[in-house]
């Protein structure tokens, strides 16, 4: 799908699902946050990249957030299975503007937990995958 001409077909990159919208940032953020609630996940941080930049170091970026995602019993079955996996926790979903066009775009949990050996983790993560998959799409 990579050289798709279709305005909304998702690509799979090594770590992320994007797509292409045909809808206006700020809609997009509303979507976003109204299709993470749908697959059972909250927002637990919001980095607003324009925003922080700014105020950081005073330049100029184009629209970008970073929802921090969340799915309370994914979550839990990950720390019990893995105490340190809150290192890879939230899963992240974007939304940002690049040339006039909007994207979405979702971390991909199995290439995170691909670098830690545990069966346990796998199979969470690729539940949860299919959840965020679906965000995207559902966009």
């Amino acid at each position: 799908m990579q050289g798709s001409t279709m305005e909304t077909a998702s690509i799979t990159t090594r770590y992320g699902y994007r797509k292409k919208l045909g809808i206006a940032y700020q809609a997009a953020v509303k979507r976003a946050r109204e299709e993470l609630q749908k697959q059972g996940f909250g927002v637990l941080t919001e980095i607003d990249v324009k925003e922080t930049l700014k105020k950081k170091l005073g330049v100029e970026f184009g629209n970008y957030i970073i929802l921090g995602a969340c799915n309370p019993p994914f979550a839990y079955e990950a720390l019990k299975s893995e105490q340190e996996i809150g290192l890879m926790m939230p899963c992240n979903v974007i939304v940002y503007e690049k040339q006039g066009k909007v994207y979405v775009s979702a971390v991909l949990p199995t290439a995170a937990m691909s670098m830690i050996e545990n069966p346990k983790l796998m199979k969470i993560a690729q539940e949860a995958e299919m959840k965020l998959k679906a965000v995207v799409d559902g966009i």
